[in-house]
């Protein structure tokens, strides 16, 4: 049984019911980590240690992508794989982006590991120390993907990572958001996180996200060229579009070393990233809203225009960059460099 009760309010409802779950001897087959790196070295070792403990039971390898990195993170993976040769390491010598890694990452691991599952992760985010086991001692083959449940070293739900729900395509969800909630109408809420059911959702963040090779073949791979920001969310948005299915489990955990921004300051620093977000998360909104798109892109648009106003002495830089963003979402460019991107 598949519930969305825990999606209204913790005050509308209960703890969310049970679910039955058939344990099964054997694991899920075999899987692969992908792990993707860009200038933390402290960030990765603590990841790597984290899935070691994995091998060989629970991962057949453990596939990690080096965007370019300059902080002894080249030497530190060279002598990890020498020590361990399950550890597979590409090294790329232009940074590519999370999305780029990510898809050269997958691409990399199915086509040397064949593995059934592919489980992806920032250096900075990890599986908690039993997070696999729990993975494999359920049948998971009713659903293409599974996301974790994530949250900060203290403790807290890492509010980035929080699983979400289409309101476009989720009418109890549109009214959660009308209704004055906002973003939280439309992400599961905490009684999700304290409950044992599987929880159906659209959209999963790249850390602590399983797919099946099934999976793969309904949504192929990240987009490469997105660079960062929603690579993710537009991954398993295509999944779920494509007919294929993912599931909440709150009792896979992953801890997440992020740091948040302050919620004072509303540029994005440095101001480059603003294309990048802008532009993504209008591809984001087009691929939510559907026909409604014609609705929701000047809502947006203005709301983002009025922006300008936090950056101060940046104001032509931050309109260039956001036109330019906003153009390219709606013919559906990606393909441009991180350079160019850079001298804009």
């Amino acid at each position: 049984m598949l519930v969305r009760s825990c999606l209204t309010s913790a005050s509308e409802t209960a703890n969310p019911p049970d679910m039955e779950r058939t344990n099964i001897a054997k694991t899920q087959g075999s899987m692969v980590a992908v792990v993707v790196t860009h200038n933390r070295i402290s960030e990765l070792r603590t990841t790597l240690d984290s899935l070691m403990v994995s091998l060989p039971h629970y991962l057949s390898a453990i596939v990690v992508f080096d965007n370019a990195s300059k902080d002894g993170t080249e030497e530190y993976l060279a002598a990890l794989k020498a020590e361990n040769p399950l550890t597979d390491v590409i090294r790329s010598e232009k940074n590519l982006g999370g999305a780029g890694g990510f898809e050269l990452g997958m691409r990399h691991a199915v086509s040397a590991y064949d593995p059934d599952w592919i489980v992806v992760m920032d250096d900075d985010g990890r599986p908690e120390p039993d997070a696999l086991a729990v993975f494999h001692s359920q049948d998971r083959s009713i659903a293409h993907g599974w996301g974790a449940a994530t949250y900060h070293p203290d403790g807290r739900i890492c509010e980035m990572n929080r699983p979400s729900i289409n309101p476009f395509w989720d009418r109890s969800a549109m009214l959660r958001s009308l209704s004055g909630r906002g973003r939280a109408g439309f992400h599961i809420n905490s009684a999700c996180y304290d409950g044992d059911a599987y929880v159906p959702v659209d959209g999963v963040s790249f850390v602590g996200f399983f797919i099946s090779r099934s999976g793969i073949e309904r949504a192929g791979y990240p987009d490469g060229d997105l660079f960062i920001y929603g690579d993710d969310v537009l991954y398993t948005l295509g999944l779920r579009s494509k007919g294929g299915t993912s599931l909440f489990d709150p009792n896979i955990r992953f801890e997440h070393n992020y740091s948040t921004n302050s919620v004072s300051d509303q540029r994005f620093r440095p101001l480059w990233k603003t294309y990048y977000h802008y532009r993504n998360l209008l591809m984001v909104y087009r691929l939510c809203s559907g026909w409604w798109f014609g609705l929701v892109f000047p809502i947006v648009a203005a709301k983002w225009f009025f922006k300008v106003r936090f950056h101060s002495g940046q104001r032509l830089h931050f309109l260039k960059l956001l036109c330019l963003a906003i153009w390219h979402a709606l013919i559906s460019r990606t393909s441009v460099s991180h350079d160019t991107v850079l001298k804009w």
